[in-house]
């Protein structure tokens, strides 16, 4: 594909410009990645008998996770989508499989924890890249006065997608590990990944995105992924795989309490409801609406939202607190990820998406074996005062943002130049 000429024939939308099968398998193919700290999690501590153990296989699959993530979103910045999703897809499928299969066998528990290292570190970086390919195709696709605002709603549709993954992965988990057995979640995650993150790698727009990638000048220096403000949005997106960590954990101990522990995925799910909505509506804020305003105002709305949590004593007023949270949680995440695209050095928009996929992960994975501690040694109410602090994290990170004065959308890079994110818009 000549890029040049995909300038000249600017495509009417971004659906056109992807196909019709693309946003569907981007959708399945990032489910995986957030059903497989849940997954190992439930799977160690069925084959081994040791919570402690579960919440730490767990977590060394977040170590694995924040040590090769990005690597691989920079190998991708560099070979190609395509080779690096085929190869971490390959190992991954594998290792998920091998899980499946250690976690029952004799073998000591350090062969447990190097398994899960490896699922960590081969997890398949599908969401960022999915919004590196098409912030690129849309500098390449389509016309210059529509990518501000096709790029708006896309930051929101891939948001939405990742919020909505990340409450469905957990709850899927629990479906099968109940109707089948602890490991049945983990093989149908290799299943996922054999064939979904296949088919993403494989999908043309891989080919297109790497196209514009290998017609821009030298990337820029690795030294600008630490400048402040994208260290900042790090810290912020750490902030919010802290909170799902947390709440789904305290969540969890807060439905054992009352027999119910079975349906603690259902409730969880509450929370995806007004995420998803008011995330997808974000194509619609006014662009004087700014990401830094956004990012307060949102994260606000969570340290309100988990303050709520300690006056919850019904099932029925959980259900209702964490659709209000889920309205604080999306649009925080939203901008968090834009800001994250629009402040990424030249040439290294893969690594920095990677790298924030590779936060949430991380902090999910933390919070979920610190929440379970707690927990277990202080009950469900106090383990509900985490997701509090999480929230704050959050929070506290957009203040500092703010504080550094930078603007929202330097310009989120194309093979033509910056593609502004203020204008709202719907897709395409």
């Amino acid at each position: 594909m000549n890029p040049q000429n995909t300038q000249q024939d600017p495509a009417p939308s971004l659906l056109r410009a992807t196909g019709a099968t693309y946003f569907p398998i981007a959708l399945v193919a990032r489910l995986p990645f957030a059903m497989m700290v849940v997954g190992v999690l439930s799977l160690v501590v069925a084959s081994r008998g040791s919570l402690a153990f579960g919440g730490l296989s767990s977590a060394v699959v977040g170590l694995g996770s924040a040590c090769v993530g990005p690597l691989l979103g920079a190998a991708a910045d560099r070979f190609g989508q395509r080779r690096v999703l085929l190869a971490s897809g390959a190992v991954s499928a594998s290792a998920l499989g091998v899980m499946a299969a250690v976690a029952y066998s004799s073998l000591p528990d350090v062969a447990v924890l190097a398994v899960a290292f490896v699922i960590g570190a081969s997890a398949p970086q599908v969401a960022p890249m999915s919004r590196t390919r098409l912030v690129q195709l849309i500098a390449m696709r389509i016309a210059p006065e529509r990518r501000s605002r096709t790029f708006n709603s896309t930051m929101a549709y891939e948001s939405a997608a990742d919020e909505v993954v990340f409450i469905v992965g957990p709850f899927a988990v629990g479906v099968i590990g109940t109707f089948f057995d602890p490991w049945a979640p983990v093989v149908a995650a290799a299943v996922l990944t054999a064939v979904f993150v296949t088919a993403f790698a494989l999908h043309p727009t891989a080919r297109a995105a790497h196209t514009a990638h290998a017609s821009r000048e030298r990337p820029g220096p690795a030294r600008d992924l630490l400048a402040p403000a994208l260290v900042t949005v790090v810290v912020g997106t750490l902030g919010v795989g802290l909170f799902f960590g947390a709440m789904l954990t305290s969540l969890t101990a807060f439905m054992d309490a009352r027999g119910e522990a079975a349906s603690a995925g259902l409730v969880y799910g509450f929370m995806g409801i007004g995420s998803a909505a008011l995330a997808l509506s974000m194509a619609l804020f006014p662009a004087w609406f700014t990401l830094r305003a956004r990012w307060l105002v949102f994260a606000g709305v969570m340290v309100l939202g988990t303050a709520a949590l300690g006056l919850v004593g019904s099932v029925a007023a959980m259900c209702v607190v964490l659709a209000l949270l889920g309205l604080g949680i999306g649009p925080t995440l939203v901008t968090l990820y834009s800001l994250g695209s629009t402040r990424s050095p030249r040439g290294r928009a893969a690594t920095v998406m990677t790298s924030l996929g590779s936060a949430i992960i991380v902090g999910q994975s933390i919070a979920s074996v610190v929440t379970g501690t707690v927990a277990e040694s202080y009950g469900a109410s106090t383990a509900l005062l985490l997701p509090v602090a999480a929230a704050g994290i959050v929070f506290a990170a957009g203040l500092v943002n703010a504080a550094l004065g930078v603007p929202d959308a330097p310009g989120a890079e194309g093979p033509e130049g910056p593609v502004p994110a203020e204008a709202p818009h719907l897709v395409g």
